[in-house]
């Protein structure tokens, strides 16, 4: 007959023990020492600039007037067949009062814009033009360029901002701070280590391990649950960086596929261009990675708390259950967002006569294929590895934790033993609420 004793209610949720934050510490000065480290190794000694002076000055201003014209007729076209302007081709003049810059307070005159992707202009539409100056020092003249977007992009965030707050409160708070890390260590030591000519895969991994240990913990409190995500988190992030580096060298991607990517490596002729791919499948992999590894840790500790009677087999087989559920809908997640972003170059192959073999064997779309394969192996890895590690934890934890309370109500009297050793969700709670 087994003996019964009285359920702690904080030891199904990981109560801060000693060995607890033992443990905790153990995972966490390694990490942190080393991520210092390599930040400090990495750290750019100074980040090259592109010659400003062969950058035109920009200047505010606002659209006072519109006096659009009819377009001329091309050269050896007669004037019926010309007809009405074409939705990218716009003629006549626009008066804009400049709000910066040497003339501020000035009205200036310019061509409307016209062309693909060109702005589409309304009187009070606030602009950003370029100042372009005569050579010769006959006089200068602006061309409009852009919408002025600032305003709209500050509400939009604060309207972000006070989303998460309300619905999360407190975590939400912590939540953005931790988006204000993310952007800091992107902004202050990846990008600028990168153009220093660092290791971009270097960069990226240790980049990465600052971001999630910051963020995670910050987000989630230092607790055993977090430190079983770190370490879940630290080992998929490395299988997927040395997936990467195999995969793009088996492929033979160079990571110069578009425009973007060909300017950069002639501007800056230092930055590797393949280490930046792989870069930035490490990155992108790690917004994924820390959601998964959070959820499975989360849910192994709530499963023990759920059903005290499960050891590890059955607490290991329950979390990857949920899991595979997971990792089935993160994968259509990661296949939409990549098709989301690339949806204009699709639309162009759609309606080319390109063979589908050729389309998916190119360098621009091999490119996606592999940084999206890459990431969702490294998201499989993360479910068993993590599940695996808050099993373990969660089912030596209840050993020591039973083993206390046991020792405790050998001097106490004894409980009746009505009621077998497996407790579900609703005994656990009934034992919680002192009115049962």
């Amino acid at each position: 007959m087994s003996h019964a004793h009285r359920h702690d209610p904080l030891q199904g949720r990981q109560r801060a023990t000693p060995a607890r934050r033992r443990l905790t510490l153990l995972l966490l000065t390694p990490a942190v020492l080393l991520t210092a480290v390599g930040m400090l190794l990495l750290w750019p000694h100074h980040t090259p600039q592109g010659d400003a002076t062969d950058e035109p000055p920009r200047v505010l201003g606002q659209v006072r007037t519109i006096s659009p014209q009819a377009c001329p007729a091309a050269e050896g076209e007669n004037e019926e067949a010309s007809g009405p302007p074409t939705p990218t081709i716009a003629c006549g003049s626009v008066t804009v009062t400049l709000g910066s810059g040497r003339e501020a307070g000035t009205d200036v005159t310019t061509d409307i814009p016209s062309g693909p992707g060109a702005p589409r202009l309304h009187v009070g539409d606030k602009v950003t033009l370029l100042l372009l100056d005569d050579p010769s020092g006959a006089g200068k003249s602006y061309s409009i360029i852009d919408f002025q977007r600032s305003h709209q992009l500050w509400l939009l965030g604060a309207a972000f901002a006070l989303a998460v707050i309300a619905f999360a409160r407190w975590r939400g708070v912590t939540a953005l701070a931790g988006l204000a890390v993310t952007f800091a260590v992107l902004l202050l030591f990846i990008i600028p280590a990168i153009l220093d000519g660092r290791s971009p895969v270097l960069v990226a991994v240790v980049g990465s391990a600052a971001i999630m240990l910051t963020v995670l913990y910050l987000t989630h409190g230092f607790a055993t649950t977090t430190s079983v995500a770190v370490a879940g988190t630290l080992v998929s992030l490395t299988i997927t960086a040395v997936l990467s580096a195999a995969a793009t060298t088996a492929t033979h991607l160079s990571g110069v596929a578009d425009e973007t990517a060909s300017y950069l490596s002639i501007a800056y002729q230092n930055v590797d261009m393949r280490g930046l791919l792989l870069a930035g499948i490490v990155i992108g992999s790690l917004g994924v990675l820390d959601d998964v590894t959070v959820t499975q840790s989360a849910t192994v500790t709530e499963l023990a708390a759920a059903n005290p009677s499960y050891r590890f087999r059955e607490l290991y087989r329950a979390g990857t259950r949920i899991g595979r559920a997971h990792i089935a809908s993160v994968i259509n997640t990661i296949v939409l967002a990549y098709a989301g972003a690339s949806l204009p170059l699709m639309l162009l192959f759609a309606a080319g006569n390109t063979p589908v073999g050729e389309l998916l064997t190119g360098e621009l779309v091999a490119q996606e294929l592999v940084r999206s394969a890459v990431g969702t192996i490294g998201l499989i890895t993360a479910v068993p590895i993590t599940t695996a590690l808050a099993a373990l934890i969660a089912s030596r934890a209840r050993t020591v934790g039973n083993a206390g309370v046991d020792a405790d109500d050998a001097g106490r009297r004894s409980e009746p033993q009505s009621r077998p050793p497996r407790e579900d969700a609703w005994v656990a709670f009934a034992e919680r609420d002192p009115r049962w």
